[in-house]
């Protein structure tokens, strides 16, 4: 793959750079709950040399009943200084998450503006199926000043989102398992409605991963999204159960170099919640 630190970085690029003292290292491991795990018992247990772990539940915005939605800027910078982490730095983010959760949280930098930063490809399965060193010691951190500039227009809410969907002016493309896309299987939070954003386009977000879990190649992704029906030529707004494996759609699109895409943070649990809202089911 070619090395591209604003975007993805593999693993041999990671171990290359591992003591660059301008080098932010960040596990956001997010599970879902079905799943039993705890990302943050696992990262103490073991990470990457000097990771810190970034909690995407925490870091979030607290004042919305949905979950994760995106932090204000001033939660953002508090965060970040007290994990050392600010201007000048190198960012890369890894997870260990079957869904592929480091691409939110380059989504959320990307948000306020920071675009030095990359999702390590292949995540901390690769990282240690290659025997790469790893560690259960906290970094010691440092306050580091961070200067934020929130980019409003990566990302839509409902109200944009419902007239994108009316108006057809967006391909709005959805990162869900196709089953829940088409109507057929049951959400996995109780209460919400089943199937789609009517005019949405449904590209799961493992389709864009190899088995290995790294990144298809731009080529692939490409084909993947036009196989889908999504024209490319139009902006695009991502979208997905909660927000988080909408952003790995959105790091490929950045990757195949479509740049005028937005993620829709309330994502499926904010639009099922809505029965006034419409749906499709079915294919797109």
């Amino acid at each position: 793959m070619l090395d591209d630190p604003k975007t993805l970085v593999s693993t041999d690029w990671l171990a290359a750079h591992l003591n660059d003292p301008d080098l932010r290292i960040l596990d956001a491991s997010w599970h879902m709950p079905a799943t039993g795990r705890d990302a943050r018992a696992e990262y103490d247990a073991a990470h990457i040399p000097g990771a810190r772990f970034f909690d995407i539940d925490a870091i979030s915005d607290k004042r919305s009943a949905l979950p994760h939605m995106a932090p204000p800027v001033e939660m953002f910078i508090s965060r970040m200084r007290a994990m050392g982490v600010g201007d000048g730095h190198q960012v890369v983010v890894y997870d260990n998450s079957d869904v592929r959760s480091a691409a939110r949280v380059w989504w959320t930098f990307r948000l306020m503006g920071k675009t030095d930063v990359a999702v390590l490809d292949g995540g901390l399965a690769k990282w240690q199926a290659e025997g790469r060193p790893v560690e259960d010691m906290a970094p010691i951190l440092r306050d580091r000043h961070i200067t934020v500039q929130r980019q409003a227009g990566l990302v839509r809410d409902v109200t944009q989102v419902a007239l994108a969907s009316k108006l057809a002016d967006y391909q709005i493309v959805d990162a869900r398992a196709p089953e829940r896309f088409r109507g057929e299987a049951a959400e996995p939070r109780p209460g919400l409605r089943s199937g789609h954003i009517p005019g949405a386009r449904n590209v799961p977000f493992g389709r864009l991963l190899n088995a290995d879990g790294t990144m298809k190649a731009p080529d692939a992704l490409r084909a993947e999204f036009e196989s889908a029906g999504v024209d490319l030529k139009q902006p695009v707004i991502t979208s997905c159960g909660s927000g988080i494996t909408a952003a790995v759609l959105s790091l490929a699109l950045e990757r195949i170099g479509h740049r005028n895409h937005s993620l829709y943070d309330g994502s499926w649990t904010e639009w099922g919640s809505f029965r006034d809202l419409p749906l499709a089911t079915g294919d797109a």
